[in-house]
């Protein structure tokens, strides 16, 4: 059922993906990268006879690749159109709506910054141009972020949101202006790192979050800091967090712990499904238009894509991978 239509060497280790939503722009997908250099990488020291210092940081290098997908041409349909050397990349996503006209995408990187990017086309080509950085805070990695836009039917009267997580545990909820990004909010969430950040895509006032301390946490926004519900369900850190932006109510979370659990969010003490997967879950993410079909990045166990039909209609552990 699943057929390679072609390999890229991304030379860096390839770590988040992603299709632009919008309307014609829809072949168009970006790769970010991530690479520890360690000090006494021969590459990074080529220059120092000395060997290197043990007290040189490691540097983490990141590229950033937009593609353009072409169904016709079956021998290379995925052909680079930018390359982008950036710092280490962690985690991007679109915003779902056009701003001033143009797609965003929105990157988190090992800097610890969030970076706008406007997608620019001009004499059908296409580039990405930065537009905007704001910096989460001093010796810390982005580590996630999401927008407030993740379903497209959206009040347009509402503002434009990001919100972030870090290195150091911290949410940090920004707002895109005309000026570029603002902080609306920053408040501890977990004791370790903050590996995910999430809106719900149907109440937008509230966020969710996942930690290395395996809680999962739900958020208001309008009174920043105030936690709404703690979980420890998961049995190790939770990294990947998604409202589903089909159903109402429905919340997908995936941990180290192998599983990824769906949720009713009008209760939280006990999720409605416990599916495992063959590895620690890093990403999840609803497909675009068949509502039940749930793609799971699962580490070293590859991908798996889960049907959760049954499960989210009868509120049940039943699915199939």
């Amino acid at each position: 059922r699943v057929r390679l239509l072609q390999a890229v060497d991304t030379e860096y280790t390839a770590d988040s993906v992603e299709w632009c939503p919008l309307e014609g722009c829809r072949h168009l997908l970006v790769c970010g990268t991530y690479q520890l250099r360690k000090p006494e990488d021969p590459r990074a020291d080529a220059e120092s006879k000395s060997g290197p210092d043990a007290d040189e940081p490691q540097t983490r290098l990141g590229r950033l690749y937009l593609y353009s997908f072409n169904e016709d041409n079956s021998a290379r349909p995925l052909l680079e159109v930018q390359r982008r050397d950036t710092s280490a990349i962690l985690d991007m996503k679109w915003c779902h709506i056009l701003v001033a006209g143009h797609a965003l995408l929105g990157v988190a990187d090992a800097g610890g910054s969030i970076e706008l990017l406007r997608l620019v086309e001009s004499e059908n080509a296409y580039t990405l141009q930065p537009v905007s950085s704001f910096a989460l805070g001093k010796q810390c990695l982005a580590l996630s972020l999401d927008w407030s836009t993740g379903r497209t039917e959206r009040a347009s009267d509402q503002p434009l949101k990001i919100i972030s997580s870090d290195s150091k545990g911290k949410l940090h909820l920004l707002e895109v202006t005309e000026a570029g990004l603002q902080e609306v909010a920053t408040w501890p969430a977990h004791h370790f790192e903050a590996w995910i950040a999430a809106f719900d895509y149907w109440r937008t006032e509230i966020v969710y979050s996942g930690g290395d301390d395996g809680l999962l946490k739900g958020w208001d926004t309008r009174t920043p800091g105030t936690c709404v519900f703690t979980s420890e369900r998961h049995s190790m850190g939770v990294c990947s967090v998604q409202s589903s932006p089909h159903q109402e109510d429905i919340l997908a979370t995936g941990s180290y712990d192998e599983h990824v659990l769906l949720w009713d969010t009008r209760n939280m003490k006990e999720p409605f499904a416990d599916m495992a997967a063959q590895g620690g879950v890093w990403r999840l993410k609803w497909h675009p238009f068949h509502h039940h079909l749930l793609l799971a990045a699962c580490m070293h166990g590859g991908f798996q894509i889960f049907n959760c039909q049954k499960a989210i209609e009868e509120k049940q552990e039943a699915y199939s991978v």
